[in-house]
């Protein structure tokens, strides 16, 4: 009899949804060109007067000083802007966040809940 199973993908888990508590619900966001590589995990705030997506910076006055949501996957920007998706609430692990310049979940943890993004830590498995 013939194989009648493929692999299609591969999941590897990383530990950055903590819980089922809150719904995860996702949204479209547009991340600049220009970045590079933007990890899944990596909090984005949008730029008001564009109105795309970079990597959350207290320092800016932009727009991107305030998070927008989290990144869903990894996204190459090399090649110009890139449509993708942003978890916009759920229960997250803080140890898996990346931020921008030198940004810690401190700095954004209050607006995150704001947004309906709550953090619980957890362990690696």
């Amino acid at each position: 009899m013939e194989n009648q199973y493929k692999i299609l993908g591969e999941f590897t888990p990383d530990n950055l949804i903590a819980g089922q508590e809150v719904p995860v619900l996702v949204n479209g966001v547009t991340l600049a060109s220009g970045q590079g590589v933007v990890k899944r995990g990596a909090v984005v705030g949008i730029v008001t007067a564009s109105g795309l997506a970079q990597l959350v910076d207290k320092t800016k006055a932009d727009g991107t000083q305030n998070p927008f949501g989290i990144l869903t996957d990894d996204v190459d920007t090399e090649n110009g802007t890139v449509t993708t998706t942003a978890y916009v609430s759920g229960l997250f692990n803080p140890l898996a966040l990346t931020f921008g310049g030198t940004d810690s979940v401190s700095d954004h943890k209050a607006k995150l809940r704001e947004l309906g993004i709550y953090l619980k830590e957890n362990k690696k498995y």
